[in-house]
């Protein structure tokens, strides 16, 4: 037997071959189905984002249209669900109470029918479709309140920043937040977008599927960055706390929430991208001085850690976005798997293409022809 070369983590060791979406993390370039993050964001919309990741093209006005309103169409819960959710107890993370929602959709909704063009369309609408609604449903039932009902006269975004606190966005704000759905859709062959597949190539139902990916990105190490960030600038506290923040942590060898990442070695693209759309933020509705203390913490980290390969990534500007958008830092995490369903989806679609189930092996390290103890000589 040919020996196995071990790399904890699986790290760079390719999982699947896949045609989703591309990074080349030495130049800070990121793609869905070939087309630049930069100009979906400046162009597209999430649900057109959505499709353009599920179904490999980009849709036709009339396609578009019809997905669009099948997802209005589905965006309320069954109540069974929401009494459910009404059961869990208020100081439960709202990861925890999505991934538990997310999964009793399948007890309504699983056929398992893989093989059924219809039921494959309808599972990613329902997901997509409500998966929004039981992040604002459970944000609403832990302070004591019924849940709002989706407005169908509102788009995805908007419709989601209204079930939060039951008044229509400002047109900017829902259009920021769109965009910022859209940079966090995909982003190639990460932990929860791993998970997805593993779990998929089970043939299991996507709604456990999403379920467990959802579990994953719960983790510290995966999602929660962006919470970890506001942290930090609270700490901080001041412009003038950055220079000795930054030489404490290298000091003694801390990682600094918001830098680095494990593919790329320059500024995430994303990252320049909501930059731009905080910055869009505060024109409108006023600054925030977490941003100014935020300027100053890239400048500096950028100067000492820069030559490492080490700069602002996803969740660096993500979590100052969210803020003024008024979503609470608990919640960054679940508006960041509203977004990442589309990817998992469209993972889950690839999957389903050229089906094998995850086998991978593993390097033993334990001992051989151990004897067996008997209870009453141990």
């Amino acid at each position: 037997m040919v020996a196995c070369e071990y790399r904890p983590g699986l790290e760079g060791i390719p999982a699947a071959q896949s045609s989703v979406s591309f990074v080349d993390g030495q130049v800070g370039r990121l793609e869905y189905r070939g087309i630049p993050i930069q100009e979906l964001a400046e162009k597209s919309t999430f649900l057109e984002t959505s499709y353009l990741l599920i179904w490999g093209k980009l849709p036709t006005a009339e396609e578009l249209r019809d997905f669009c309103y099948e997802i209005q169409y589905h965006r309320r819960v069954k109540y069974r669900i929401r009494d459910m959710m009404k059961c869990f107890p208020e100081s439960g993370h709202p990861m925890d109470a999505l991934q538990a929602s997310a999964a009793a959709l399948g007890l309504f909704y699983s056929r398992r029918a893989l093989d059924d063009p219809a039921y494959i369309r309808a599972a990613v609408v329902r997901l997509l479709a409500k998966i929004p609604t039981m992040v604002a449903a459970f944000q609403l039932i832990r302070k004591g309140n019924d849940p709002v009902t989706p407005k169908d006269d509102l788009d995805y975004a908007a419709n989601f920043l209204y079930m939060l606190s039951e008044r229509e966005p400002d047109p900017v704000a829902a259009h920021i937040f769109d965009t910022c759905l859209t940079l966090h859709a995909e982003h190639t062959m990460n932990a929860s977008t791993f998970s997805a597949r593993v779990t998929a190539s089970t043939l299991t139902d996507p709604y456990a599927i999403v379920a467990s990916a959802v579990g994953t990105l719960a983790g510290p190490l995966h999602g929660g960055a962006n919470e970890e960030v506001i942290e930090m600038l609270e700490e901080i506290g001041s412009v003038e706390k950055v220079r000795p923040f930054v030489d404490a942590c290298l000091a003694r060898k801390a990682k600094i929430p918001g830098f680095g990442h494990r593919v790329y070695k320059v500024k995430d693209p994303r990252a320049t991208i909501l930059q731009k759309l905080a910055e869009d933020l505060f024109a409108r509705f006023g600054s925030d001085m977490y941003y100014d203390i935020a300027l100053e913490l890239e400048q500096i980290v950028s100067q000492e850690l820069g030559p490492k390969g080490i700069y602002p990534n996803v969740d660096f500007y993500s979590g100052l976005v969210y803020r003024r958008l008024g979503i609470p830092n608990d919640l960054f995490t679940p508006v960041f798997a509203i977004a990442r369903v589309a990817g998992w989806l469209a993972h889950w679609k690839e999957q389903l293409e050229a089906n094998r189930i995850y086998r991978p092996t593993q390097v033993y390290a334990g001992y051989h022809d151990q004897a067996y103890v008997p209870i009453e000589a141990r």
